[in-house]
């Protein structure tokens, strides 16, 4: 699970690299460069706009002063010295409103250097009639920027010499032969452009806040399908066909979708086949191994326990035959000796043909019903000589009937493997005792003796075929291995459990059985 987790994690395409995240960055990078245009485009061609919609505007405030007629003005001028408060009622209300809509001062003064109207207070209107005489006269030091001449007027830039400003002026003699100049300061133009710059920064930065976080949901619905895509694309390469595409959708992604799911589904089919074909041929393979390697290790072991019966038999035939001893009694102890081996040597064939139908059948076991203390009393009945011989003490707690489920011959086995297992190996007091416990359904039997404890390194050996903890002991008695090895393999085919365990004073071997409450019940 840690190891799908950490795929998935380095599937997983970082913030940085998504389409999502370029997309928004595109969009907003786009919306600056308008607006950086928007202001690059002011620094370099603003002014010179306004400076071209300054100049029509001077021209036609020059037009306006030609449709004026200054003849009834110059005399009041003459007159009254050009009082400010009569040029301001004298201006017609149309020139007056252009003056003012478009920050523009004039002055029209006659030959005589008297001013007739200006829009101008008279302290100014005398500074800027001085200058005008100036031009006329060629008398004006300054270099003004010459934007436009003609035989009638100019129009220029030149700054003043009080004020310090840049103003742009059109000046130049009516066809009244009065002269005049409008003039607007240039200083308005580049402050309009200033503030045009300012203002387009804070809407691009606004703007481009506003439009990124608009294009952020939308490129989120528009890549929602990609991410699903995505994660469906993650979740297959680590084998996993249940995920689906579920957005729909009939377009080119849609499409893409539900070609995913076909895959997906396809994918799984056939991987299914694969891995149920890969499953049985691991079994056959497996299989194939145990089997070759059992045989190499029942031919050798069928070798080894075979060899010492054989060798003794023949070794007692042979001195039989060349009447080694000519009395009855050497002859008759040969003759028990060959029968004893032969006895042990089918009794090891028989148990080798149990564990091999055991291991090897394919027949289903056939559970029965019966009862299990009978069969344990039947079994330490067979045992009574062994008992007597020994004096055993035989404790069995388990008196009443006792209805389980199972193959009565197997299990008659097996509680014989275990009873003769434990007189074989009892010794201190030599108590064999034997309990049944029933919990859960289950009934555990246990089978324990005195004596000595098994090697806790051989406990989990016990079970092997042709394992032997004492060899030496064993030969004694006439042990082959097999036991059980034949124990286990029968609870195996039951599904059943068992064990062994080391008490201070002996060893407890158990299984277990399904227990049935009574008969004829299931």
């Amino acid at each position: 699970m840690t190891q799908k987790k950490e795929k998935k994690a380095l599937c997983r395409v970082p913030m940085r690299h998504s389409i999502r995240t370029k997309l928004v960055l595109v969009t907003i990078a786009m919306v600056f460069m308008i607006i950086l245009g928007g202001v690059v485009t002011n620094l370099l061609f603003m002014e010179k706009f306004y400076t071209s919609q300054k100049a029509d505007v001077l021209k036609h405030a020059m037009e306006l002063l030609e449709e004026q007629d200054f003849s009834d003005l110059q005399e009041k001028a003459e007159g009254e010295d050009g009082v400010e408060d009569e040029w301001e009622s004298e201006i017609p209300e149309s020139l007056k409103q252009y003056c003012e809509a478009n920050n523009l001062l004039f002055l029209v003064m006659d030959a005589d250097q008297t001013v007739v109207l200006s829009n101008q207070k008279a302290r100014d209107a005398g500074k800027v009639s001085g200058r005008l005489f100036g031009y006329n006269e060629g008398l004006d030091k300054a270099k003004p920027e010459i934007l436009e001449q003609t035989h009638s007027y100019t129009l220029q830039k030149n700054s003043d010499f009080f004020s310090k400003e840049i103003y742009m002026e059109i000046w130049g003699q009516l066809k009244s032969q009065y002269s005049f100049i409008v003039r607007t300061p240039m200083a308005s133009i580049k402050e309009s452009a200033r503030l045009a710059n300012s203002f387009f920064l804070i809407v691009g930065i606004v703007m481009a806040v506003f439009w990124g976080i608009i294009a952020w949901f939308a490129v989120c619905r528009f890549t929602r399908p990609i991410q699903e895509l995505t994660q469906l694309s993650e979740r297959m390469s680590n084998l996993d066909f249940e995920a689906k595409y579920e957005s729909g959708g009939k377009d080119e992604i849609g499409v893409l979708g539900h070609n995913f799911n076909r895959m997906s589904e396809e994918l799984e089919k056939t991987i299914s086949e694969l891995k149920s074909a890969n499953l049985q041929l691991q079994k056959d393979i497996r299989k194939k191994e145990e089997v070759d390697e059992m045989r190499k290790e029942f031919l050798s072991n069928v070798s080894h326990e075979l060899k010492t019966p054989i060798a003794l038999i023949q070794g007692y035939a042979e001195g039989l035959i060349d009447n080694v001893n000519d009395d009855p009694e050497s002859r008759a102890f040969y003759a028990d000796v060959i029968a004893d081996e032969a006895k042990k040597m089918n009794v090891m064939v028989k148990k080798l043909i149990s564990l091999n139908r055991l291991e090897f059948s394919s027949e289903p076991v056939e559970m029965e019903c019966f009862d299990l203390t009978a069969l344990i009393q039947g079994v330490l009945q067979s045992s009574s000589l062994v008992i007597e011989q020994k004096n055993i003490i035989v404790k069995l707690h388990q008196m009443e009937p006792l209805y389980v489920w199972g193959d009565e011959y197997s299990v008659e086995e097996v509680i014989t493997n275990y009873i003769s297992n434990a007189l074989n190996h009892i010794e201190g007091e030599k108590i064999l005792d034997i309990r049944c416990r029933v919990e859960n359904g289950i009934v555990k039997t246990s089978v324990f003796n005195t004596g000595k404890q098994i090697p806790a390194e051989d406990l989990d050996k016990v079970w092997i075929k042709f394992y032997k903890v004492d060899k030496a002991r064993t030969r004694e008695y006439g042990g082959s291995g097999i036991g059980l090895s034949i124990v286990k393999a029968t609870m195996d085919s039951m599904n059943q459990q068992c064990g062994v365990q080391n008490y201070s004073n002996g060893v407890e071997f158990w299984f277990t059985l399904e227990h049935r409450e009574q008969p004829g019940s299931r």
